[in-house]
């Protein structure tokens, strides 16, 4: 057992009806916060609230009412995680995941909002932001999980205690709105062993769909072995880790600091790109045949890329500059990795991702609330895809590979 690792979980189920604080952790709130408490969690966060947003048309376009909209990489937060956040942001941590936290944790030229926009409301209120937008727009389920950086930015025992925390929240709203709600749960590599034994007890008794993880941990990426035991569990209970975007790691940061390239316009991709590749190139999946990767944004650019990749790395593996793996890129990202649309609504690299991934590799996903929602219905109402294509993108891959059961 590593240092990082500890014997005993600490329960965090209720009990009595109310639920404890441990660990110094800044704990508050209800499951499904609520308009009427919005501002006792504002007030939790120090931030100050805004107008919600506009609302959302009704304009629900040519999709058949048959056509179930599961989408698949949808942000949500819990009080404790967003308060350890901002706490932690004021500290001497070089990390560019701190523009982010600061913008939308922190009460920024007076109010609650980053880049203009008040995420935090579409973060934390289940009830009142997020199920009246799905219910306008048709859309049937959100596929939830805790939004970047997670628990990554933290130490082993604290984000070991609220990835647990969030995963039993994240339970109960799943439990409570199966029919619209599912989720990924979260996990702490800071401590690797004890992340491989709560990701079990997240399938095994909270029944949750999956994983998430924010792409980099201190700076370190899933082809580390420090980090194979979450690999082996998540192969072993045949549950997918979806691999989201964070701020890229400290040894990307250098050119990627300037004109807003660090978070989504560039360098989300280029951080989670890069871990993809690693892990391809590194032969983590010969030791892991089985295990399934999920990464966003159509692909993180790595599909349009793909024939290069697979080229170059052979080229490599002959010159002796990477290891001789067991099959080729092109494969690894075939059989081992899936996508989805989220923060792409491109028609065009839709038709490419599918035509050259294979429809069933191809999954839609709006990236709530950084990306509005009706803009990425409207995107998947009019995609030219065939029936059986959007059948398999809006729903049919999502309950096979997140195990989701068929609507009834």
């Amino acid at each position: 057992m590593g240092a990082g690792d500890r014997p005993d979980r600490l329960d965090h189920r209720p009990a009595g009806g109310g639920r404890r604080c441990r660990g110094g952790l800044l704990c508050a709130a209800p499951v499904l916060p609520h308009p009427r408490r919005a501002d006792d969690r504002r007030r939790l966060l120090g931030v100050v609230a805004l107008a919600p947003p506009a609302a959302v048309a009704l304009n629900k376009g040519s999709l058949p009412v048959s056509v179930r909209l599961i989408a698949t990489e949808e942000a949500w937060q819990i009080p404790e995680v967003a308060a350890q956040l901002a706490e932690t942001c004021k500290g001497p941590s070089q990390s560019l995941d701190k523009l982010l936290v600061s913008g939308i944790y922190e009460a920024v030229g007076g109010g609650a909002e980053y880049a203009g926009v008040d995420f935090l409301t579409g973060l934390l209120d289940i009830e009142g932001e997020r199920l009246p937008q799905m219910d306008a727009l048709g859309i049937d389920m959100h596929l939830l999980s805790l939004t970047a950086p997670g628990v990554q930015m933290f130490d082993a025992d604290t984000a070991t205690d609220l990835a647990a925390l969030a995963n039993d929240r994240l339970a109960e709203i799943c439990h409570g709105r199966p029919d619209r709600f599912a989720g990924l749960a979260s996990f702490a590599p800071q401590s690797p062993r004890r992340a491989a034994r709560e990701m079990e007890r997240a399938i095994t008794e909270l029944k949750l769909n999956g994983f998430i993880l924010n792409s980099h941990t201190n700076d370190e990426y899933l082809d580390d072995p420090k980090f194979w035991p979450c690999l082996e569990a998540a192969e072993a209970l045949g549950a997918c880790i979806y691999i989201h975007p964070r701020a890229p790691s400290l040894t990307l940061k250098g050119p990627l600091a300037d004109y807003g390239m660090d978070s989504a316009m560039w360098g989300y991709g280029v951080e989670v790109g890069t871990h993809a590749v690693r892990m391809m190139a590194g032969g983590v999946f010969d030791r892991f045949p089985n295990l399934k990767i999920c990464i966003g944004h159509m692909g993180e650019a790595i599909g349009f890329w793909l024939w290069r990749i697979n080229f170059m790395n052979t080229r490599s593996q002959k010159a002796g500059r990477a290891p001789r793996t067991q099959r080729s890129i092109a494969e690894y990202f075939k059989d081992n990795f899936v996508i989805t649309t989220s923060g792409v609504e491109d028609p065009l690299a839709l038709r490419y991702s599918i035509d050259k991934l294979g429809v069933e590799n191809v999954m839609w996903a709006i990236d709530y609330p950084y990306q509005p929602m009706e803009p990425a219905v409207q995107f998947i109402r009019e995609a030219p895809l065939s029936e059986a294509e959007r059948q398999a993108v809006t729903h049919g891959n999502a309950e096979r590979i997140f195990k989701i059961a068929p609507r009834g």
